[in-house]
């Protein structure tokens, strides 16, 4: 089994974090978050949904060797959904993060440890008080070496146990990916005062900044 396997066999008891609404409407609109990738560096895109993207994309932000997150919609059958049309459950999207990363510095392995630790993969288009089928857990894979390596790590979980009931995470292939509206993009960055980044997603992140603070970007 692969170190990083049991590594989340051994702490997803600890660290499970249950995502809670996410159907705030905020008016404040915000940039997409970016780092300048230097010349040279040949990136890689891992696509994920585990709940509300604000939450997603305020972990992956802080990884090193990840450049840019970006919230959105994916997987249904309406091309340039809106947010209202997501929540309405008829186009079938999902809230998905696209995470942009140098895989010279953090390997696709070692984002699907930080995707598996950092939500429930075992709860059915649910996370916390989110419910609805845009908020499944679900991997989108570009490649059949991601394929393999999502499928690899599934079973293994299960396998041990590392959860109290089966994992129903999705492991499709990509489809297609919609960013979401400016506002959605550097939530967290960008909105640290308003009342859901401060009680809901300020908690899960202090946890997260323990468990992976080998993983983080310099401030």
């Amino acid at each position: 089994m692969k170190p990083i396997i049991k590594s989340v066999i051994t702490l997803n008891l600890l660290f499970i974090i249950v995502l809670t609404a996410c159907s705030q409407n905020p008016k404040t609109l915000s940039k997409m978050n970016s780092e300048v990738i230097p010349k040279g560096i040949l990136t890689d895109t891992a696509t994920f949904g585990e709940g509300c993207f604000w939450c997603t994309e305020a972990f992956f932000q802080r990884l090193k060797g990840v450049y840019k997150v970006i919230s959105g919609y994916g997987g249904g059958h309406v091309e340039n959904p809106s947010y209202e049309e997501v929540c309405d459950k008829k186009t079938g999207h999902v809230e998905l993060c696209q995470i942009i990363y140098d895989p010279k510095q953090i390997s696709y392995d070692e984002l699907l440890e930080v995707f598996f630790k950092t939500h429930d993969p075992t709860s059915m288009n649910k996370q916390g008080n989110d419910e609805g089928p845009q908020y499944r857990s679900v991997i989108y894979y570009k490649s059949e070496l991601e394929k393999t390596t999502a499928l690899h790590y599934k079973t293994e979980l299960d396998k041990a146990g590392a959860y109290p009931s089966p994992i129903v995470t999705g492991i499709e292939p990509f489809k297609n990916f919609y960013p979401a509206e400016n506002y959605h993009q550097n939530y967290y960055n960008e909105n640290q005062n308003q009342g859901y980044c401060r009680f809901v997603i300020q908690p899960k992140l202090e946890k997260f900044e323990k468990v992976f603070k080998n993983k983080l970007k310099k401030n």
